[in-house]
């Protein structure tokens, strides 16, 4: 029987505007189911865009004004993200109307939720709301359909914006992983002490996940 101990940790980092996020993750998934290994896995929060205004923002404006990016180099970007995301059972349907938005409420939810046990359903949810479905993750109303659609009390959701209850908790959890170095996400860290970024890849996860059981053993 596995114990908790044997368990292997898995605190990830990320925010649900970032498609690499979910890239990432669905690849470790397979990875983990592909080595059958016993885990633990916890999110933690980051802002890709904390000084996001509440309209949020188009997003091919958003990476031509942060990364020069051109109609190109976007055009290709997104459909290698939808190839990829395809190959993980997972729907990118992006648009000229697909928008970025700040994430500072969608934080505060899954704290929230994570009271509850409920918070990777809920950052399942909204990874699938933003990219799939072009939900406006700004909306506070949208962020209680999505808390309900999930099975969570709609009118407590709707509180917990409106008080913005859980604000020094998420600031003071995004602060820690700046503080730990984290600059750029996804950032994956394996039992508190190995640190990989970006999404590697079903193959490569596989192996880091193999590597890190030699060293257990």
């Amino acid at each position: 029987m596995t114990t908790p101990s044997q368990k292997l940790q898995i605190d990830i980092v990320s925010d649900v505007m970032c498609p690499w996020c979910v890239i990432g993750y669905r690849q470790l998934a397979a990875a983990l189911e592909a080595t059958n290994t016993p885990y633990d896995m916890r999110w933690h929060p980051f802002e890709l865009n904390p000084n996001m205004p509440p309209e949020g923002q188009n997003l091919s404006e958003h990476l031509t004004e942060k990364y020069s990016s051109t109609k190109a180099e976007s055009d290709a970007n997104r459909e290698r993200l939808t190839q990829m995301g395809a190959e993980l059972d997972f729907t990118f349907q992006f648009s000229d109307t697909t928008r970025m938005h700040n994430t500072f409420n969608v934080h505060q939810l899954m704290h929230w939720a994570d009271l509850q046990g409920r918070k990777h359903d809920l950052k399942m949810a909204f990874f699938a709301a933003h990219f799939t479905d072009g939900r406006n993750l700004s909306d506070e109303t949208i962020l209680a359909d999505i808390a309900e659609e999930i099975g969570l009390d709609r009118a407590e959701a709707v509180a917990i914006l409106a008080d913005q209850r859980f604000a020094n908790e998420v600031c003071s959890a995004e602060q820690h992983w700046v503080n730990q170095g984290i600059r750029g996400v996804p950032a994956i860290i394996f039992n508190q002490q190995h640190l990989v970024t970006g999404a590697q890849g079903v193959e490569n996860y596989s192996r880091i996940l193999e590597q890190l059981s030699e060293m257990k053993n």
